[in-house]
C-alpha cells in the first residue's frame, strides 16, 4: 500500500468517526454530507481531461471535510503539477483531522468559514482548479444576519442577487468567483435542484452570463451519491471566461462522468428561456423549448387536494365516527392515500360512495362553536378532545374560522397523483384518475377542475369523460416529468403550476369530435 493509498484508509476511518459523533439531524442541519471516494475520483480524473497537460495547478476546496477531493487530486494529477493546494473547513474537528492527515503534504488547512475570508488580490495567488463539495444547509437553518452578509458577498463576488431561500451551497459558488483565476476551472457538486426552482436563477444566471458553462452532468436520481443525503447530486463545470458566441453546454444524464449513459448539447440562448434545466439531455432542444401549443391550465383549474392539518384527527373510517357519534351531515367521503386506490377509475355507489377497500370520511364543520356545543354533543366533544392535543393550535387550523373547518375542495372528477417513483414496471411516476364518486382529495393528490366550456360539454355528456380521462393518461410521460422535481431515490413531485404547464394536445384533439361546430372550438380554447 501506497502512502496516499494509506493516508486515504486513515481518512475514510477519520470520516466514519467524526461521522458517528454527531446525529442524522445534527448533520442535516449543518448540511456535512461527505463524498464518496469513487465519486471524487471521478470527478478529478473528469478535472484532469478539462486542464492542460503541462499547466501547474493550484487547487482550493472551500469545503475541505478530511480532505476526499484533495485525496483524489494527489492520485490523479503527478505531484509535480500541484503548485499550491488550500482547504477551508469550519468544523473544528474535521479541520484538526485533516490537518492531521495531511501535515506532510503541500495541503494548506485553513480551520475556518469559507464566507468570511479575504480572497488574493493577485491572479497568479487565486486557484486554477476549484472542486467543492459544498454544506448543503437549507435556507432556514441561516441566521437573518448570516443571510443579509451572504447576499452581499454573492452579489459582490458574481454580479447576481441570490433569493432568500437559496441554500448555503448557493452562496458558496457565488463568492467562490473571487477565488477563480482567469481562465480557471471549477467542478462544483451541488444539489440539481437549482435546476428548476426559482430560487436557482440567479444560480443559473450567473452560469451563463458570468462564467464559461461548460457541462452539467446530472447523476440517475435513483442512484442516490450520498447514503444518507435524499437529494439527487449534480456537477457543474465552467471557466472563469466570458462566454463565446453561440456557445453551447453540455448535458450528461447517468452512469459516471467519463462514461455517461446519456450527452446532448444545448444552446445557451435556449437554456436562457428554458425554466427547468433537469429536462436535459432527454428532451431534445425544439421539445423542451417554451411551448406554444394549448396547456392543461386553458383547459383546467388544478389545485392542491385539502390539507386538514392533522389527518389522524379530521380523517376518519366510517366504523370510527359510528363509534363517537359524528353527525352524518358533516361527514364526507374522502380517497385514501395513492397507495391504497389501486384502480384507474374509481366507480361509487347510488349516493356517491367511492366503491374501494379502504374507505374513509373528512371531518368538515363550518359552524361556529356556540352551536356545535348546543345543537351536536358528540361533536363537540369530540372537538374538545382535538383542542385538548393543542390541534386548533396548529399552523393550518389557526388560520382558519373555525378551526374545524376544511378547505373548499368539492370532489374532482380528474386526479393526478402528487408525487411518486418511475420504476421499470410503471409507467411513469404520476397517475391520471377517473373518479365517478362524490370523494373529494387530500393534499396527495392534484384535483383537475374543468373550465367553464369543457366543463358544459361533461355536463352535457358524461361519457365525454372517459375520452377526457384517456386523452390525459396519454400525455407524454416525458412531457410531465419535465414539469416537476426529481429528488434522491428517483422520487418525482409535481406542483399544481406545473402540471398546468404539461402540453394539452391530447386532451384537446380527444374533445374536438364533441364540439358540433367549429366555432365552438375557439370559445373553449382561447
Amino acid at each position: 500500500m501506497s502512502a496516499i493509498e494509506q493516508i486515504e484508509q486513515e481518512r475514510l476511518d477519520a470520516q466514519s468517526h467524526l461521522d458517528a459523533e454527531k446525529s442524522q439531524a445534527e448533520r442535516n442541519r449543518l448540511g456535512q454530507f461527505a463524498t464518496p471516494t469513487a465519486l471524487a475520483v471521478d470527478i478529478l480524473r473528469y478535472a484532469k481531461t478539462l486542464l492542460s497537460e503541462r499547466g501547474k495547478v493550484r487547487f482550493l476546496d472551500p469545503a475541505l471535510g478530511t480532505g476526499s477531493f484533495y485525496s483524489a487530486l494527489v492520485r490523479v494529477f503527478s505531484q509535480s503539477r500541484v503548485d499550491a493546494a488550500l482547504g477551508f473547513e469550519i468544523d473544528p474537528q474535521f479541520a484538526r483531522r485533516a490537518q492531521a492527515l495531511w501535515k506532510d503534504t503541500p495541503l494548506k488547512v485553513v480551520p475556518d468559514d469559507f464566507t468570511k475570508a479575504v480572497p488574493p488580490e493577485n491572479d497568479t495567488d487565486k486557484a486554477t482548479l476549484i472542486i467543492c463539495n459544498p454544506p448543503y444547509v437549507r435556507h432556514h437553518h441561516l441566521a437573518r444576519e448570516d443571510k443579509i452578509r451572504l447576499h452581499h458577498l454573492a452579489a459582490r463576488a458574481a454580479g447576481v442577487k441570490l433569493s432568500g431561500l437559496a441554500g448555503l451551497y448557493s452562496h458558496f459558488l457565488c463568492i467562490a468567483h473571487e477565488w477563480m483565476a482567469r481562465d480557471g476551472l471549477a467542478g462544483w457538486l451541488i444539489p440539481s435542484e437549482f435546476m428548476d426552482v426559482k430560487y436557482g436563477m440567479a444560480v443559473k444566471s450567473y452560469l451563463l452570463g458570468k462564467v464559461t458553462l461548460l457541462r452539467i452532468h446530472r447523476f440517475d436520481p435513483a442512484d442516490v451519491q450520498f447514503d444518507d443525503a435524499l437529494v439527487s447530486s449534480a456537477v457543474v463545470w465552467f471557466r472563469n471566461a466570458p462566454p463565446p458566441e453561440g456557445h453551447t453546454v453540455e448535458f450528461t444524464y447517468g452512469g459516471t462522468l467519463l462514461e455517461p449513459c446519456l450527452s446532448r448539447k444545448v444552446a445557451a440562448d435556449a437554456l436562457r428561456h428554458s425554466p427547468k434545466w433537469t429536462k436535459y439531455p432527454m428532451a431534445t432542444e425544439a421539445a423542451a423549448a417554451k411551448r406554444t401549443g394549448p396547456v392543461l391550465a386553458d383547459l383546467f383549474a388544478i389545485k392542491r387536494g385539502i390539507a386538514t392539518g392533522a389527518n389522524n384527527f379530521f380523517i376518519l373510517t366510517p366504523d370510527k365516527a359510528k363509534e363517537l357519534d359524528l353527525p352524518p351531515e358533516f361527514l364526507k367521503p374522502i380517497l385514501p392515500s395513492p397507495r391504497y386506490v389501486n384502480v384507474a377509475e374509481i366507480p361509487a355507489d347510488s349516493s356517491g360512495n367511492p366503491l374501494i377497500e379502504r374507505r374513509l370520511l373528512l371531518l368538515d364543520c363550518d359552524l361556529p362553536p356556540d352551536e356545535v356545543r348546543e345543537k351536536h354533543l358528540a361533536l363537540w366533544a369530540y372537538l374538545q378532545t382535538g383542542a385538548k392535543a393543542g390541534i386548533d393550535k396548529g399552523y393550518l387550523c389557526t388560520h382558519r374560522s373555525p378551526w374545524y373547518a376544511q378547505e373548499d375542495r368539492p370532489p374532482a372528477m380528474f386526479l393526478c397523483t402528487y408525487m411518486g417513483r418511475h420504476g421499470k414496471e410503471s409507467r411513469g411516476p404520476f397517475r391520471f384518475l377517473l373518479n365517478h364518486s362524490k370523494a373529494t382529495a387530500a393534499n396527495t393528490y392534484l384535483l383537475l377542475y374543468p373550465r367553464d366550456r369543457l366543463a358544459k360539454i361533461l355536463r352535457e355528456r358524461p361519457e365525454a369523460a372517459v375520452a377526457v380521462w384517456k386523452a390525459l393518461t396519454s400525455i407524454p410521460v416525458e412531457a410531465i416529468m419535465g414539469e416537476g422535481r426529481i429528488y434522491g431515490g428517483g422520487l418525482y413531485k409535481i406542483e399544481p403550476r406545473e402540471l398546468a404547464n404539461a402540453p394539452a394536445e391530447s386532451v384537446l384533439n380527444a374533445v374536438e369530435g364533441l364540439i358540433e361546430s367549429p366555432g365552438e372550438q375557439m370559445i373553449l380554447f382561447e
